[in-house]
């Protein structure tokens, strides 16, 4: 795992910030994220093989989110999927569990607003993980970005299941707005289809953050190829 160099200054300052689109991305190095959801399957290695066609149809970043699973369940199953996302070519996530991450050699971390800082992230971590952070709103994103994060999910754009804790989506017109104050990548995230894709990308979104999409698609890989094709 090699050590992830600081973010140049002109990343922190958000408004005109002087990446251009493809620059933002070649530093995370993906547009399409896949977040987990076990309770979708009915064992650990119906996930995998989810996620293993996923990888196969060009995924290349992919988030552990099992907020509710034991310390030890958690650490097997990011051990399996570090070595199934390394055979791919493809970034592997934790949420929230620093600890995991590095014992895992995890590429980075996703934190949520009652996550550890990212700059204690960078500090525990010696620089070594990529953090991402999910925002819901203009003034968490800025937040993010000032505080160290390489990237964000900002949602729910449309309504879904999985976020109504979050309350009424956000809608397009706050993705545009988030993207004139940032400069860090944005991954859209929250009810995207296929249908969305060429609409949140034309409101400037780097890229999108789906679960259900993908793992409840009859064609996982084809799906995946559809959503990175769309995506371009």
């Amino acid at each position: 795992m090699s050590q992830i160099p600081p973010s140049p200054p002109f990343l922190k300052g958000g408004k005109g910030g002087l990446l251009n689109h493809d620059s933002r991305l070649s530093a995370i190095g993906f547009n399409l994220y896949l977040i987990t959801d076990r309770k979708l399957f009915t064992s650990h290695s119906s996930l995998l093989t989810s996620i293993e066609e996923a990888l196969k149809g060009g995924l290349k970043a992919v988030q552990l989110r099992e907020k509710d699973s034991g310390t030890r369940d958690l650490l097997d199953m990011a051990y399996m999927m570090r070595d199934l996302t390394e055979g791919y070519n493809a970034k592997l996530f934790i949420n929230d569990r620093v600890d995991i991450a590095l014992a895992a050699k995890a590429d980075g971390v996703h934190l949520g607003r009652e996550s550890i800082p990212a700059h204690a992230v960078r500090k525990i971590s010696g620089n070594q993980l990529l953090i991402g952070i999910s925002t819901h709103g203009i003034d968490e994103a800025i937040e993010a970005e000032r505080d160290g994060a390489d990237f964000i999910t900002l949602g729910p754009v449309y309504q879904t299941p999985s976020k109504l804790k979050y309350g009424n989506p956000i809608g397009i017109e706050t993705l545009k707005k988030v993207k004139s104050e940032v400069s860090i990548p944005v991954l859209a995230v929250g009810g995207i289809k296929l249908s969305k894709v060429k609409e949140v990308r034309e409101a400037g979104a780097d890229g999108i953050a789906l679960i259900s999409a993908i793992f409840t698609a009859e064609n996982i890989k084809e799906t995946t190829e559809e959503f990175l094709r769309f995506g371009k």
